[in-house]
């Protein structure tokens, strides 16, 4: 499972039926879609949701996205969060940055 930030944002529709009983309809609309809620905040600013979420995959957090904008009125944009830890396993460093990457990576045109 991958864990997703899904930042919502609300239609003027979305927002004129925010409920508790709405969250438990996202909660559950998510766990259908193969989703499991870690949690769920409300924002001050450009966004107005942030919920962490686990997903098989991709293609799964995409048709919970579009299911939520469908039947809520609210708009979400989905990103892969990675553990800092494997990022850095990733990248390959070893808290020495000037180190760079351990592989090189080579781009043809």
């Amino acid at each position: 499972m991958a864990t997703y930030l899904m930042l919502g944002k609300y239609s003027p529709e979305g927002i004129a039926g925010a409920s508790p009983a709405r969250t438990k309809e996202i909660t559950d609309l998510i766990s259908q879609c193969g989703g499991k809620v870690e949690s769920m905040y409300a924002l001050t600013g450009e966004q107005d949701l942030a919920f962490f979420v686990e997903f098989p995959g991709t293609e799964d957090v995409m048709r919970a996205s579009y299911e939520l904008a469908r039947s809520t009125g609210i708009a979400f944009r989905s990103n892969e969060a990675v553990p800092v830890a494997q990022f850095d396993r990733i990248i390959g460093t070893t808290g020495d940055a000037a180190k760079g990457p351990r592989r090189q990576v080579t781009v043809r045109a």
